[in-house]
């Protein structure tokens, strides 16, 4: 925990050092509160899913985290779920859903969703933790964090289930290369400000997250957008767009 504080204030220093450019505007507002929610159709039903096969494997002692809770130790049913690209993530069923049988149902749900996700963001989730319960779902932890009565009430109700699963797995297999990066701090910097009053007030911890959907929205999905929405994207995160840019991520299964 330590070693956190100590890059963190690092990065802080680094970020000081560099300065803000002198043409940017110490009014200016984020144009969004958040991203998952500024258009559902960025990923629709429709839209091709690298998902194969879910298999029941038993039960299993597991750790697992609970918004509920907190970590707690587990027997959850285990579903692997394979992918057409290769990629394999345990899908792990909290018991209180009874049965194998209904376990299954939501395993089978949340893993054909999963699958319509870039092989860039699913290289790094191992896991995925289903539970019941009105949470937030969660990134990190080489896991995607589900919480079915949130989902059904809140992210599928919106039509954002598979928005809100690309901020997620944003976290899981983007942040521990790119959050901290010189690169990234450099475009967070030169930009001014962020996409969103999300990413401003948690700068290290969501602002790929948060910037990486909009990018994936007018680089790859801007027949679904208006030009109004695009163009509040760019003009607010050019310097990040390029960063993305650059990268060259696998966006398999999305053309």
């Amino acid at each position: 925990m330590k070693k956190i504080f100590i890059l963190i204030f690092l990065i802080s220093c680094l970020k000081d050092n560099l300065g803000k450019p002198e043409e940017c505007d110490e009014n200016y507002n984020p144009p969004f509160g958040g991203t998952i929610f500024i258009e559902p159709d960025i990923i629709s039903d429709s839209d091709p899913t690298t998902f194969v096969s879910l298999s029941y494997a038993g039960t299993g002692t597991r750790q697992m985290y609970d918004r509920r809770s907190g970590w707690v130790t587990l027997e959850p049913f285990l579903f692997p779920a394979e992918y057409d690209d290769g990629l394999t993530i345990e899908i792990q069923v909290n018991p209180e859903f009874g049965t194998w049988e209904n376990a299954q149902t939501y395993a089978q749900k949340y893993a054909e969703v999963i699958g319509k996700l870039t092989t860039e963001l699913r290289k790094d989730v191992e896991t995925s933790w289903i539970h019941r319960g009105d949470e937030p779902f969660g990134g990190g932890n080489n896991n995607l964090l589900i919480h079915t009565d949130w989902s059904e009430k809140n992210y599928e109700n919106q039509g954002i289930l598979e928005e809100t699963l690309v901020h997620e797995a944003s976290h899981t297999s983007l942040d521990s290369y790119h959050a901290q990066s010189k690169s990234w701090l450099e475009a967070q910097n030169l930009d001014c400000e962020f996409i969103s009053t999300y990413a401003r007030d948690n700068p290290i911890r969501e602002d790929i997250a948060e910037s990486y959907l909009p990018y994936l929205a007018i680089r790859y999905r801007s027949d679904r957008i208006s030009n109004d929405l695009k163009k509040k994207i760019e003009d607010a995160i050019p310097n990040r767009i390029k960063y993305f840019d650059d990268q060259e991520f696998n966006m398999y299964p999305i053309k």
